[in-house]
């Protein structure tokens, strides 16, 4: 993994999405560096870490990662919210916060979840990728944009970004879609022992803006706040409302040292 730090004062960790990479988070970074150090983490096979093979394994990836950030606020985007959940859950007193944002304990659809994808979609793009891989990418991106209120310049700005440090490693993505198909925490959230915020946009067409709430509602102390006019990336769209959003929860947690101190 590669991990970039910046800024000054309580950590904060981000973790990007499916074929994302740290550098997506600037409009954040633009606004938090001054009052919080940032770590902008890219998985294994996506951007500066596109060589590394590590396998994209949430529980083994949020250790290494805690260890290197120990008492931090950790944010996850889409499929970087797994990693983020993961660390929460597993290592509550290195863990601060929790912020996810566009990111379900589930995103496939089923008999009790109605809030997420068919089960087909991600299979697909599996396919889609052997048979024309930067074409899946792009198509992936306007995915991404497509239902939020700024959804053209949206989609300008991961057109200009998500290639920056190179394509992500098809190995990678793949393994991130077999995750993202399979990935089912539903009932651990109940065991969730550090605050935690769950950002959605109401007009995201990969994570239904209701997922988040009820992810919330399962998670002791979990709170959810849903962006009307923002798509999968609100961090884009509406960068002033998530910065506010994670610099508030942010400081509404104990110091640092003092989280994840109950038994």
């Amino acid at each position: 993994m590669y991990v970039q730090t910046l800024g000054s004062g309580p950590s904060l960790a981000l973790i990007h999405g499916w074929a994302m990479h740290g550098g997506l988070f600037a409009p954040l970074v633009e606004r938090l560096a001054d009052d919080h150090t940032l770590h902008l983490i890219d998985l294994p096979g996506h951007g500066h870490a596109r060589d590394d093979r590590t396998a994209l394994e949430p529980a083994p990836l949020a250790a290494e990662l805690v260890a290197r950030i120990p008492d931090a606020v950790w944010l996850g985007w889409s499929l970087g919210g797994q990693f983020a959940l993961r660390a929460a859950l597993d290592h509550p007193q290195q863990v601060r916060g929790l912020v996810m944002i566009a990111s379900s304990p589930r995103f496939v659809t089923g008999a009790d979840w109605p809030h997420g994808v068919s089960p087909n979609l991600f299979r697909d793009f599996g396919d889609a990728l052997k048979r024309d891989f930067r074409g899946t990418l792009e198509g992936f991106l306007a995915l991404e944009a497509l239902g939020s209120a700024s959804a053209q310049d949206e989609l300008r700005k991961l057109r200009s970004q998500a290639f920056e440090r190179g394509e992500p490693a098809e190995h990678a993505l793949q393994e991130g879609l077999r995750l993202l198909d399979a990935i089912d925490v539903r009932d651990q959230l109940p065991n969730l022992r550090v605050p935690s915020l769950w950002i959605s946009g109401r007009r995201d067409r990969l994570v239904p803006a209701g997922a988040m709430p009820a992810a919330a509602a399962l998670a002791p102390g979990g709170r959810s706040v849903v962006l009307d006019r923002a798509g999968h990336a609100p961090f884009l769209s509406a960068a002033e409302q998530v910065a506010q959003l994670v610099d508030e929860f942010a400081a509404s947690l104990p110091p640092a040292n003092a989280a994840g101190a109950s038994p």
